[in-house]
């Protein structure tokens, strides 16, 4: 995708969403660190049923730290992978009231030490929480990235810096987010709502997905 393509491109999508959010709930650095971790190989919409009832009760490491591996699962029991996920956050939680006074530090690398944070979690976080510019590719991003031209990468990592490296300064902040969103809900996998993308037209993926075809009823 040419230069000016993308900047049309995230134009047309900050004109659509102007202030793009996460769908995770979350109260705090703390719980959004805790949301993301969770939602590996899970939903938003999944992680956020499970997570409502333990947000009220949890909302520092030391209160998760106190509820303890068991009674985190009983929370989480609904989400992929939970009995890992369990001991990943309880991991984390005494390491960040052991070593970092129970607050989230805001460093990328650091972050990525705790168990059961990767890069993307990582990215989310630190964009997320702190407002810093990074890019957290997920499946979603992977695919539009790649599909549209716009980042195309043979890793996730490739396309993170093709995104680094193009995305202009305006849009840095919010790009992941308009991105994951534009993946879930237009550039779908199976079969991507073409005829009803914004930035069809700037879009490299051919042949174009039509419209459906209207039923219409039979005569009686």
């Amino acid at each position: 995708m040419k230069k000016a393509d993308i900047f049309d491109f995230f134009s047309r999508l900050a004109e659509a969403n102007p202030a793009p959010v996460t769908e995770l709930e979350y109260g705090n650095p703390y719980q959004l660190l805790v949301a993301v971790t969770l939602s590996a190989q899970a939903t938003d919409v999944g992680v956020n049923k499970a997570t409502r009832a333990l947000f009220r009760e949890v909302e520092t490491p030391q209160q998760m730290v106190d509820l303890g591996e068991e009674g985190l699962k009983a929370h989480i029991k609904t989400i992929g992978l939970f009995n890992t996920k369990a001991k990943n956050v309880i991991g984390l939680s005494e390491i960040l009231v052991r070593d970092f006074g129970g607050e989230v530090p805001e460093d990328r690398d650091t972050l990525t030490t705790l168990p059961g944070v990767g890069r993307k979690t990582a990215n989310v976080v630190v964009n997320t929480a702190f407002g810093q510019e990074t890019f957290a590719v997920d499946t979603h991003i992977f695919r539009v990235g790649n599909r549209t031209g716009l980042a195309p990468g043979k890793t996730v990592l490739a396309v993170e810096q093709q995104l680094d490296k193009k995305v202009p300064g305006p849009f840095r902040r919010d790009a992941h987010h308009w991105l994951i969103l534009h993946g879930r809900y237009v550039c779908k996998a199976r079969k991507p709502e073409c005829w009803r993308c914004i930035v069809a037209d700037l879009c490299r993926f051919k042949p174009k997905t039509p419209a459906p075809k209207i039923a219409t009823a039979k005569a009686a």
